[in-house]
């Protein structure tokens, strides 16, 4: 099968790329070229351009399959299904589970997507972000038809090559533990953690395209499958280190100023408005194909990865806590009268 693979270069995209160039499917990827990638030169055809302000470079050819890695733009998406429409059968778009309305309760494929006052905004930020997914889907239906659409909802998305720092962070603040260091960790060892290895991602999305299955699915591990306690010890086992977790409550670090998913990467408190978010059904896509590996061997790669890095880029700049702010927590979780 001939594939186009928008955003092929970066995380995701490129994880989509290494698995259909393993499977010798005929691949070309539109990018702007300033990822580079080993092994391309003679693998892929490359497209280059931006697709916020050209798609001249996609002007001609036909694929079978159109892969979406990047549209956060409604009105990108249009543009790009608009160019390409006739030229592909299938159009498989990489949305968020953020896409949902509110994450009180446990969603599901079927549940409300969210909405924005201004559909028209360009702006993506932790308010936009989810419903701007959401009408980048509803685009897509409207240019191509929904049999010929897929839509996948991915959770957290993490594993090497991962640029946001969220889940590596874990993994590679344990491998630098000494033996009996305390480690502030957040809430309760029995949370949940949920979120999609990007091998696994890139396996479900060969996968649908392969056998042509239309509709909406949310790819993640299976709700209540991890918890946080569970992840810890797969870190402590990788890195081979023995941490002691000291547990610090939401309260606790509310007062702390300590956020979650920055400050403390992949947690969210499972209460209020987020009480579900890490408790999406994945049933349809689980039915449909998809399958994880276990989370030593998400834990383990990553780390691996995360070691390999230049020391420079192994610097956390985007999630976890500095070791000043760190060493400040711990002091305040061991004062026998701090009220939380």
């Amino acid at each position: 099968m001939h594939y186009l693979v928008l955003g092929g270069s970066r995380f995701v995209g490129r994880h989509v790329v290494e698995a259909l160039l393993a499977r010798s499917d005929q691949v070309t990827v539109f990018h702007r070229g300033q990822t580079a990638v080993p092994g391309w030169a003679t693998q892929v055809e490359r497209r280059l351009g931006d697709r916020r302000v050209s798609l001249e470079a996609l002007a001609t050819g036909t694929w079978d399959v159109v892969v979406d890695t990047c549209g956060y733009l409604p009105s990108e998406v249009r543009s790009a299904a608009q160019v390409l429409k006739g030229r592909a059968g299938q159009y498989v778009f990489i949305s968020s589970v953020s896409a949902y309305a509110n994450a009180t309760r446990p969603n599901d494929e079927t549940s409300a997507l969210g909405t924005l006052e201004d559909e028209s905004t360009e702006t993506v930020d932790g308010r936009t972000y989810g419903p701007l997914k959401a009408l980048c889907e509803q685009v897509l239906m409207q240019e191509w038809g929904a049999e010929h659409c897929t839509v996948i909802r991915p959770g957290l998305v993490v594993g090497p090559h991962d640029p946001t720092q969220r889940f590596t962070w874990w993994p590679a603040r344990v491998s630098m533990a000494y033996p009996g260091e305390l480690i502030p960790v957040p809430g309760h060892p029995d949370d949940p953690v949920q979120f999609i290895d990007a091998r696994d991602l890139a396996a479900f999305v060969l996968r649908v395209a392969e056998h042509g299955l239309a509709g909406v699915f949310n790819a993640v591990t299976a709700p209540g499958q991890f918890t946080f306690s569970g992840m810890l010890q797969a870190c402590a086992q990788a890195a081979g280190t023995s941490p002691k977790w000291l547990w610090a409550t939401a309260a606790h670090l509310e007062q702390a100023g300590v956020s979650p998913w920055v400050d403390m990467p992949l947690w969210v408190p499972p209460v209020g408005e987020l009480a579900a978010f890490m408790r999406v059904s994945n049933a349809r896509a689980e039915q449909a194909g998809l399958r994880t590996r276990p989370l030593a061997h998400t834990v383990a790669d990553t780390l691996a990865w995360w070691q390999s890095l230049p020391q420079p880029q192994q610097a956390f700049t985007l999630a976890g806590l500095r070791p000043e702010r760190e060493a400040q927590l711990v002091a305040s979780l061991l004062k026998p009268t701090t009220a939380v």
